[in-house]
């Protein structure tokens, strides 16, 4: 029998996207935010689902969507701002937990912080179950299967591509909301054979796009740092990079160094967060339906052996991010609500479905391997 889902903050971009394809999966979630008016206006398009209000500034609300073996999805972001209170929902009531972030801070908090308490209760906790990690996970994956047993590294590429090239244009506000967050936050990588702490965008990365173009991109944390070694213990470093911002990549780069100079002046840190808190919001809409279908996705995985000799590169095409989003939450919503994951804790993707699984879910929604 398959568990309650709960979608929390289904009026938001994110959400809503979310919410419509969970009901075209035939999905009945209980939409939960801020406002009833919207969730009542969504619920009733969708066949009358039923709602919920809570609100992250009030946690004992957000506690009381979900009770044990429930399924709890937070698009509520940014989640280093909003979205502890729904993890701590999750954890508190015996819940499993997906969430849409790309922010790496949280990323880390949900795998080394939450983890061990969800593996104990038994419970599931897939954090960055979206276009942010997800198919990162699924190349390089893909990539260490094809490399076989003598892979010590792989990097792994995002480009998002519009039809004037390689942009983070047509982003959500709540996306928005998150870079800017993060950017004044430490980062961290896998190397070595462990993961280290170290600033965004620190390195620089060129990924062969296909069709004799290419993207380069800076540093980030993702869940594939914590998730890929876990498949392939073999591995000694995992280098994720966001090539979305086209020739401000380096210039990028430049800031980071000098912000992270910067704010270890006292002061200066919550000074920066509270003036870009003034200019970037979180829900304030997203790209519509036509500009999604306008731009596309696509993620590179190179492995490598121990002496730099590449061993095999794989390259995954697919739809807008956002979309990529909504259909991984909803599918991945799906099957941990029909018990389809022997595992608990903090997971990636591949370990809480297999990569068999993964792979056939991202080609039904046109992520494939060209």
């Amino acid at each position: 029998m398959s568990s309650r889902i709960v979608l929390f903050g289904a009026s938001g971009y994110t959400g809503e996207l979310t919410a419509r394809e969970m009901a075209a999966r035939g999905m009945t979630p209980v939409l939960a935010g801020r406002r009833r008016e919207p969730l009542e206006r969504l619920a009733a398009e969708l066949g009358g689902l039923e709602v919920a209000v809570a609100d992250v500034e009030q946690p004992a609300s957000v506690r009381a969507l979900v009770g044990k073996g429930d399924v709890l999805v937070s698009t509520v972001g940014p989640f280093m701002r909003f979205g502890q209170p729904a993890l701590d929902a999750a954890l508190s009531a015996g819940a499993h937990y997906l969430d849409s972030t790309g922010e790496g801070p949280f990323i880390r908090r949900v795998f080394e912080q939450a983890g061990p308490r969800a593996h104990a209760e038994g419970t599931v906790l897939l954090t960055a179950m979206g276009y942010d990690y997800v198919p990162g996970n699924l190349a390089g994956a893909l990539a260490l299967r094809e490399a076989g047993d003598q892979a010590s590294r792989v990097e792994i590429g995002y480009s998002w591509l519009n039809q004037g090239g390689s942009s983070a244009s047509g982003m959500s506000g709540g996306t928005r909301a998150s870079a800017a967050g993060v950017a004044l936050e430490p980062s961290f990588a896998w190397r070595g054979g462990r993961l280290v702490t170290e600033r965004g965008a620190k390195e620089i990365r060129t990924f062969d796009t296909g069709n004799g173009h290419s993207a380069t991109g800076v540093s980030v944390g993702g869940s594939e740092q914590f998730a890929l070694p876990h498949i392939d213990p073999k591995l000694e470093d995992v280098g994720v990079y966001l090539a979305w911002f086209g020739s401000m990549t380096k210039p990028m780069q430049l800031f980071s160094a000098g912000g992270a100079a910067v704010t270890k002046i006292p002061g200066v840190r919550s000074a920066i967060g509270a003036l870009s808190s003034r200019f970037v919001t979180g829900s304030s809409g997203g790209p519509d339906a036509a500009a999604r279908a306008s731009s596309r996705s696509i993620i590179c995985a190179v492995s490598y052996d121990r002496g730099g000799k590449q061993l095999s590169s794989v390259r995954l095409n697919g739809p807008n991010g956002y979309d990529l989003t909504a259909a991984f939450l909803a599918w991945g919503a799906e099957q941990v609500a029909a018990g389809k994951v022997s595992a608990s804790g903090a997971l990636g993707p591949v370990q809480a479905f297999g990569l068999d699984e993964l792979t056939a879910a991202a080609a039904s929604y046109g992520l494939e391997a060209d």
